[in-house]
């Protein structure tokens, strides 16, 4: 059997990632959140935040563990089925890999203990300054990660001898020109993805009679950061598409679908809003436009223009339909995300933002959609980039291992199995965590018989809520 190793890598590698890149989403936000609320009840001695922040740290823990074992497979795969791409990037990408382990995996290292199992056993302060150590560490992570993979999108600090990347600028390698946007828009990606499942959560409790109080705290405040992050979304992406647009202009030609530049046709260019690329004919199918749309979008002019995909040499562009139609899944999702937050501040101006069950019950429902917009946005990123997977130096053909195809088949079924099990059952973990939500003391349903109180936990410092032990 003829199995071709590049595709079945790329897959492999695609699976994987994905997998990964849903908890360190979730996580950044989560860590931040958890900080806030411990600095919450520090500064108001309201208890409320301290379960709030008590039952987080469980979700966080989990998902923490499993962001860092679906990390360490992704190492072993650049060894494994990418080792030319180590061999020619790696003076580059492995340093900034190293820089993210010194300074944002050590540091979550170093507190992670104290943020899990402190609670009882240090200070008050000394747990919130742990606390905010992680959510830190959490960014940092986030920061070098897009580092690497901005350089990847626009190489720039380096030089090329006999084939192999050498450093010159290491500020110019960590700051790249993609790299401010994409940072900003990642980033607060993950916090919208974490305000979203806070969101649900607390819906999902009110909807239930699960710890009302701590239900309600947490809707408004998923909603309050929603209210400001979601718009702020809005701005950031489109920056970053300049950005894209100015240094990677085929891949906003894929995202955009558009195959010849208008000049030639005379006239503004549309937004597509829908159509079906069609790479061997070079034009969309059963195409649904928006006349003058795009020119303002992406030349802020009525009748500006860009490249078309027919500009670029055909060996030199990306599939079409991946981040043509994760473009629209993510502006769609994004959309989405817009109405929500909208009904929501106007209920919450009503003065009926917990007493509208249609609400409740429809947001309650919205915890995955930020990680969905993750993964278009991610998707249309990285397929974008073909046929390169650091540009200009290193196509993704020539980045391959000297490995079979069907052992890479073989690991890539094995992935399969052990991730749909491993990850499947995490998951199913901290649902059963959400369900059940919080042990809310001094209520006539709430199992406290190993509980301590937590009333004066902030000045006492060890009369917290905490396991008997």
């Amino acid at each position: 059997m003829d199995i071709d190793p590049v595709i079945l890598a790329r897959v492999q590698f695609a699976f994987t990632v994905s997998f990964h890149i849903i908890f360190p989403s979730f996580t950044i936000g989560l860590a931040a959140w958890i900080a806030t609320l411990e600095g919450m009840w520090l500064a108001t001695n309201n208890d409320r935040y301290h379960l709030l922040a008590r039952f987080w740290t469980k979700v966080f823990a989990v998902s923490f563990g499993m962001g860092v074992v679906s990390g360490i497979v992704l190492s072993y795969q650049f060894g494994t089925n990418w080792s030319r791409y180590s061999e020619v990037v790696g003076n580059v990408v492995g340093p900034l890999i190293g820089y993210e382990v010194l300074t944002a995996f050590f540091l979550e290292a170093t507190f992670l203990g104290l943020m899990l199992f402190g609670w009882n056993r240090v200070p008050p302060w000394l747990h919130f300054l742990a606390c905010l150590a992680v959510a830190v560490g959490t960014t940092l992570s986030a920061f070098w990660i897009l580092s690497a993979n901005s350089w990847m999108q626009h190489p720039a600090g380096h030089e090329v001898r006999d084939g192999i990347a050498y450093p010159v600028d290491w500020l110019k390698i960590i700051f790249s020109p993609t790299f401010p946007t994409r940072l900003g828009h990642m980033v607060v990606a993950a916090y919208i993805t974490t305000a979203f499942v806070v969101l649900a959560s607390g819906a999902r409790w009110l909807r239930a009679g699960i710890a009302t109080e701590q239900a309600k705290t947490m809707v408004r405040m998923g909603l309050g950061l929603l209210v400001v992050l979601v718009p702020l979304q809005g701005f950031l992406g489109d920056a970053s598409g300049e950005n894209t647009l100015k240094y990677q202009p085929v891949k906003v030609a894929a995202m955009e679908g558009h195959w010849e530049q208008q000049e030639t046709n005379e006239g503004p260019m549309p937004w597509v809003v829908f159509g079906w690329p069609n790479e061997a004919q070079e034009r969309n199918d059963f195409q649904i436009s928006i006349p003058y749309l795009g020119s303002i979008i992406l030349t802020r002019t009525l009748d500006g223009t860009i490249k078309g995909l027919k500009d670029f040499p055909a060996d030199e562009r990306p599939p079409v339909a991946v981040p043509f139609f994760g473009f629209r899944i993510m502006v769609a999702l994004w959309g989405i995300m817009m109405l929500a937050v909208i009904a929501g501040v106007v209920l919450w101006w009503r003065g009926r933002l917990f007493d509208t069950g249609a609400y409740t019950r429809i947001v309650s429902q919205f915890w995955p959609i930020g990680f969905c917009a993750i993964l278009a946005g991610w998707f249309t990123t990285e397929v974008g980039r073909q046929p390169w997977v650091a540009t200009g130096i290193l196509r993704t053909a020539d980045a391959i291992s000297p490995v079979p195809g069907e052992s890479v088949l073989i690991t890539l079924i094995l992935f399969v199995m052990v991730y749909g099990i491993v990850f499947s059952s995490g998951v199913f973990y901290i649902n059963r965590l959400l369900k059940k939500g919080p042990v809310v003391p001094d209520t006539p349903e709430a199992d406290v018989s190993g509980l301590r109180p937590l009333s004066g936990a902030k000045d006492a410092g060890r009369d917290a809520l905490q396991p008997g032990e």
